[in-house]
């Protein structure tokens, strides 16, 4: 059985748009982007090498296959870890339509991307490591296919951009299972889905008259 696994980079507010350059992606006026590279120290650059150096393949919307795809198959360096695990390995894109995908070991996933993905889920091979792709994100969410979700969240606050979890995300608990912050403030957290929200309650048995009076003036 194979896992769908997202890593995200994410600012402290959710956003994850354009985090690798200015140029990557300005859609919707965004105008912040390159904002990891500033924290990117030889520490998360390992963990980084260490996630690529483990047998994946690679689930990508079409827009960041489209900028995966302008970059990494012309980066030629044999011993360059990332480049040399992204060319090899195979991408399955999730696209409306049928693109054209120049990238070798490329494939669409067809039209029903949930049905191909139930499907891929089902067999036996390498996990599915989702990068980027905040629209795809949105549907592995709602559809319950995320099995690992790893945040590189980044100390800053970004405002306004695409975000990991966008307007009427499902509502869904997550468990924590293992945490870890870098020098520059990165706070990498590993969760795994824990079932629905669980909540409680704070206040005591009997509500004060002010509490009740309260309660009427929000309705």
């Amino acid at each position: 059985m194979r896992k769908i696994i997202v890593s995200a980079f994410t600012s402290l507010d959710g956003v994850m748009q354009a985090p690798g350059g200015p140029q990557e992606d300005p859609t919707a006026g965004f105008t912040l982007g390159g904002w990891t590279a500033p924290h990117f120290d030889p520490a998360l650059g390992a963990l980084m090498g260490e996630v690529f150096s483990r047998p994946f393949d690679l689930l990508l919307g079409r827009k960041t296959y489209d900028i995966f795809a302008a970059y990494w198959p012309f980066i030629t360096d044999p011993n360059h870890p990332i480049a040399r695990a992204f060319n090899q390995t195979t991408k399955y894109v999730a696209s409306r339509s049928n693109p054209k995908l120049a990238w070798q070991h490329s494939q669409w996933l067809g039209k029903d991307v949930v049905a191909s993905l139930n499907k891929l889920k089902g067999e036996n091979g390498r996990d599915l490591l989702v990068q980027g792709s905040s629209d795809l994100l949105q549907t592995l969410w709602k559809t319950s296919l995320v099995d690992e979700l790893r945040v590189l969240i980044f100390p800053l606050v970004l405002g306004k951009g695409k975000r990991l979890f966008g307007a009427g995300a499902v509502p869904a608990g997550l468990k924590l299972v293992k945490s870890q912050s870098y020098p520059t403030g990165v706070i990498v957290a590993h969760y795994l889905p824990d079932g629905e929200v669980k909540t409680g309650d704070f206040a005591g048995p009997e509500p004060s008259a002010a509490e009740l009076e309260r309660r009427r003036n929000l309705r």
